[in-house]
């Protein structure tokens, strides 16, 4: 079973540790629901200085919340809305280091002052996001967008 372990490495060892517990925890799930509920979980185990980390799932041509790890949030966001909507509009990584300044953000949780959103594909299509909100402006830097992009791949590969 899943045992917590220290993080005492250089930030990218310690993500690569991550990918691997990631690795594990979904190799032998089918199911897409607990496999993103582990990985929310691990994701914010993992993660220092953060205070939401979940998913939103594509349904019905609009983000609608799915597992998570935080405050209650905003249950649907239309494309192209918010940091997320960019997000699926785009077709790319959103690593805003001052939601505030960001247009459109959609203030689901007033602590939050930092954010990135990778998006999420199965078979090509969209099928969801990455959302991970920090209380700390300017927390996300080039070394998690790379590493978070990692961890979405993996995921993609069990959904």
């Amino acid at each position: 079973m899943f045992q917590s372990e220290l993080y005492t490495g250089t930030k990218h060892e310690n993500y690569d540790l991550l990918l691997k517990q990631l690795k594990a925890l979904i190799e032998d799930e089918e199911d897409d629901i607990a496999n993103l509920s582990n990985a929310s979980s691990l994701l914010n185990q993992f993660l220092d200085d953060v205070n939401w980390v979940g998913f939103y799932l594509w349904k019905q041509d609009q983000l609608v919340l799915g597992p998570f790890q935080g405050l209650p949030a905003c249950v649907r966001i239309p494309s192209g809305k918010g940091v997320c909507g960019t997000a699926i509009a785009e077709r790319k990584v959103q690593r805003v280091q001052d939601v505030h300044a960001f247009p459109g953000h959609i203030a689901c949780d007033a602590a939050s002052q930092s954010e990135i959103v990778v998006p999420i594909y199965k078979n090509n299509e969209v099928y969801g996001v990455l959302d991970i909100d920090s209380p700390s402006k300017g927390r996300f830097d080039e070394v998690d967008e790379e590493f978070l992009t990692k961890f979405v791949e993996i995921l993609q590969n069990h959904l």
